[in-house]
């Protein structure tokens, strides 16, 4: 028996995967389920975003999505479609990668998930070094963090948790104010605005669970 179970953040980026692609074309974050590869060759990709008609316009002119089908709930979209572009995350998964969690955000993919064992981390690791574009962001012991981790405690996203970590430390929240929201959006990577919306939700969710 394996007792030692890890969980790993990868960052992709130049990815050709259609999501990606159309995040770089739409400014909104897309949160996916891991594709399902057919028999037929093709990639099952079921996915969700904020409310956008031009995401939809952008995945219904890419010519190698088919069968695209939008749903409206709650002022979100779900869509369910079928893609002749493979996926980067399938070379993570066939090493041995249990995806959790899979964004989309100005033409980068950030997956959460877990390995178990350092030999299973060794062949994920293997398979993202032929791969351009992946990098290891973090892994640690899952049980252990999955104790501390506010994004457990408080139910945040990884992206939330992630955010207000990253303002904290950069001085965001000092009075006075030792970083802007550009200075660390920057320091993640990813635009003001995803920052500045990132961190309200996050700061939304807190506050309901600590006053509600």
């Amino acid at each position: 028996m394996i007792d030692e179970c890890l969980a790993v953040e990868f960052r992709v980026q130049n990815d050709d995967c259609p999501l990606s692609e159309a995040t770089r074309a739409v400014d909104v974050e897309i949160g996916a389920q891991p594709p399902q590869h057919r028999s037929d060759g093709y990639d099952l990709l079921q996915f969700g975003s904020p409310k956008s008609e031009r995401l939809t316009r952008v995945l219904d002119d890419d010519d190698r999505i088919s069968y695209l089908h939008v749903s409206k709930t709650d002022g979100r979209y779900r869509y369910r479609c079928l893609s002749k572009e493979p996926c980067v995350v399938h070379r993570l998964i066939d090493g041995g990668l249990i995806v959790e969690t899979l964004r989309y955000r100005d033409g980068a993919a950030m997956i959460f998930g877990a390995v178990v064992g350092r030999d299973v981390l060794k062949g994920v690791m293997e398979a993202a070094g032929e791969t351009v574009g992946v990098k290891l962001e973090r892994v640690y012991p899952l049980q252990s963090e999955a104790k501390e981790s506010p994004s457990h405690r408080w139910d945040l996203t990884p992206a939330q948790e992630e955010c207000i970590r990253a303002a904290l430390e950069l001085g965001y929240f000092s009075i006075p104010r030792e970083a802007t929201s550009e200075a660390v959006a920057d320091e993640l990577g990813i635009s003001k605005s995803a920052f500045l919306e990132r961190l309200r939700r996050g700061e939304a969710a807190l506050f309901h669970q600590l006053f509600s």
